[in-house]
């Protein structure tokens, strides 16, 4: 079973690569098939299916199959949920009182 913190480093590991962030762009104007994606990026089928699956992991993109070729777009469930993880993880809590604030 994942803990919460292995589903968290997902979505992270997802955007810290600069491929994977130049993917995102390409697909922010809407689905792509690989063959473009591969026409667009420096990478050959083996490293684009690499990040393609950290990104589909992450749940930020979703898939579908065409024949053979694999379509990819940015979700909307799951690029909301990685804003609200960071937002989260990263708005100061003001309400708990640390020892040295008593």
């Amino acid at each position: 079973m994942q803990t919460k913190y292995e589903e968290h480093a997902k979505v992270f590991k997802a955007l810290c690569d600069e491929k994977r962030l130049r993917i995102l762009e390409l697909l922010h104007n809407g689905e792509k098939c690989a063959c473009v994606l591969l026409e667009q990026l420096d990478l050959g089928q083996s490293g684009l299916s690499y990040h393609m699956k950290i990104l589909v992991e992450s749940g930020i993109v979703e898939s579908r199959q065409e024949g053979k070729w694999t379509h990819y777009q940015i979700s909307e469930k799951g690029s909301s949920y990685a804003e609200a993880l960071l937002k989260q993880l990263t708005t100061p809590d003001t309400d708990n009182n640390s020892c040295c604030n008593q």
